[in-house]
């Protein structure tokens, strides 16, 4: 073991030369390899409990923090590494002579390399077994001191929090003997940023599980702790900068997980036109195909075989599907792969929960398109968990809870009294599954559970109809209607009957109720109430 340091010292330790090392890791990704390369360059390694048996049982020689602090790991591993010896020697300052004459006084070694990662505590709480007790033992106390520690002193330390930044340290401590200023100024801001992700994750998980109000979906207090995980071509024009974020320690199925297999890199719209396609897709348990334009369906159809449903999919508004997106919740067969491949339609991405090799195949070699479309595998997310919808506004966050549920059929009340077939049920039910994604006001039109018409973000109703209605053309015949809200007034229900609906669905709830749905009536047009609005501003 090297002596301690001196007051005599100070102009030798103030250089950033690797001398010693402290080491004390959950995730032992690379370890081996990477204490392997310090303990050649004449690195002295100190270590923990599991982390000192692993570097030993590789050979490696290691010297123990019980045996150095002589003070030995206590109840259950909680004390260890808190010891003055070993904070000494992580901030002293190599540039003052008082520092280093407190340090030789006390026998203390200054260590000029921390590497220390943290308890798994976002895998603890994603166990179905994961107590109170459970996830408590599994809060690091130790492990962010250090951290905090060495990045406090990253004028003379190097802080390691992650495998990923092994590499970086061995390339200049290989080539230079020590690291750099600018690396371990980086590696500090990375480490706070660590911590404090850290703390706002265990915050976080004991607000919500001790909330006054089981009731209450909507927390106290939010903090919001994301990460660049990739930067986009431009954002909504060519003129903005952009980037996609991430949610830190979310291991929840997400379009930000997704894995890009081909095609030219994505921008913030098709980003978000891919995320309306994936929420739509997945609150179908048959297969279903969703043809995505501007972030509302241009073309959606749900059940029989996949090629099937990409083909009724697609004519639900062939025009606007040209430079789509397009969004299923099935792996992408070889026999959909070649209908795309086949047709005369471009379309700007595809996302799927995966592509067969055949499917991959065809679409990446097949296509007049193959080298620029996107091919997105991405896992569906549960749309029946509980989720919050956040909107940024000047100075703030508006927050709410998702609009993912959806009333049984069989509870709706049918208005008017009339008969109605019963194979327009499952028509009306995607037809209100659907027109909770288009852009408010919104109305669509369905048959076969497909889009034949789509009317959206219009300033009145009764445009949004007609303009439903002229998209369907013909096919408007014998379809169904379903509006976000009420309707206001009775002519929207006399268009309907002019292009030959068959029935409707609505929430009611406007004071011109009866004079709608008398007018309903007088038509012969069913209509069904559903007691629940679903405006999407």
């Amino acid at each position: 073991m090297n002596e301690p340091a001196t007051a005599t010292q100070v102009n030798e330790t103030s250089s950033t030369t690797l001398a010693r090392a402290i080491i004390s890791v959950s995730d032992k990704t690379g370890l081996t390899e990477f204490a392997t390369a310090l303990v050649k360059s004449g690195v002295e390694i100190y270590s923990t409990g599991g982390t000192a048996r692993h570097l030993t049982d590789a050979g490696l020689s290691v010297h123990d923090v019980a045996d150095y602090t002589g003070f030995p790991e206590m109840m259950d591993g909680r004390v260890k590494t808190l010891h003055p010896k070993i904070f000494g020697g992580i901030l002293c300052r190599r540039n003052l002579a008082a520092d280093m004459e407190s340090a030789a006084g006390h026998g203390i070694v200054p260590f000029d390399l921390v590497v220390v990662n943290l308890y798994p505590f976002a895998q603890t709480i994603a166990r179905e077994d994961c107590d109170r007790e459970m996830a408590i033992e599994n809060i690091d106390i130790g492990g962010p001191s250090l951290v905090r520690a060495a990045a406090k002193n990253s004028a003379f330390v190097t802080i390691a929090t992650s495998p990923a930044q092994y590499p970086d340290i061995l390339q200049e401590l290989h080539k230079n003997g020590h690291t750099s200023a600018a690396l371990r100024y980086r590696l500090m801001a990375e480490a706070f940023e660590h911590t404090a992700a850290y703390d706002r994750m265990i915050a976080d998980h004991f607000a919500g599980s001790s909330s006054a109000d089981a009731n209450d979906l909507l927390p106290p207090t939010m903090q919001l702790n994301l990460s660049r995980s990739m930067n986009l071509r431009y954002g909504e024009n060519s003129h903005q900068v952009a980037a996609l974020y991430a949610l830190a320690n979310d291991n929840r199925p997400s379009l930000a997980a997704a894995r890009q297999l081909h095609g030219k890199e994505l921008s913030f719209n098709n980003l978000l036109d891919i995320n309306s396609g994936i929420t739509m897709a997945s609150s179908f348990a048959d297969p279903a195909c969703i043809v995505i334009k501007h972030n509302n369906p241009c073309g959606a159809a749900a059940g029989g075989t996949l090629r099937d449903v990409f083909d009724r999919a697609f004519q639900g508004d062939p025009v606007s599907a040209f430079g789509s997106i397009v969004a299923t919740n099935r792996e992408v067969d070889a026999a959909t792969a070649a209908f795309l491949a086949a047709g005369e339609f471009f379309v700007e991405s595809i996302v799927a929960p995966a592509f067969s090799d055949e499917a991959l195949e065809i679409l990446t070699t097949k296509p007049k398109w193959k080298k620029n479309v996107r091919l997105i595998a991405c896992e569906l997310a549960d749309v029946d968990a509980v989720r919050l919808d956040m909107r940024r506004v000047h100075g703030g966050f508006l927050v709410q809870q998702a609009d993912d549920l959806l009333v049984d059929p069989w509870d709706w009340n049918e208005a008017t009294g009339l008969a109605m077939a019963d194979e327009l049920q499952s028509e009306l039910a995607f037809a209100w599954n659907m027109v909770r994604f288009v852009k408010s006001n919104a109305i669509v039109l369905g048959r076969d559970r497909s889009l034949c018409g789509v009317g959206a973000g219009q300033m009145s109703r009764v445009d949004a109809v007609r303009i439903a209605i002229d998209k369907a053309g013909s096919r408007a015949r014998g379809s169904v209607l379903a509006s976000d809200a009420f309707f206001p007034f009775p002519d929207s229900i006399e268009m309907a009957a002019q292009a030959g609906i068959a029935a409707i669905i609505q929430p009611g709830g406007s004071v011109k109720d009866e004079d709608v749905i008398a007018a309903a009536r007088e038509h012969g047009i069913p209509m069904l109430l559903t007691g629940r609005r679903h405006f999407l501003h």
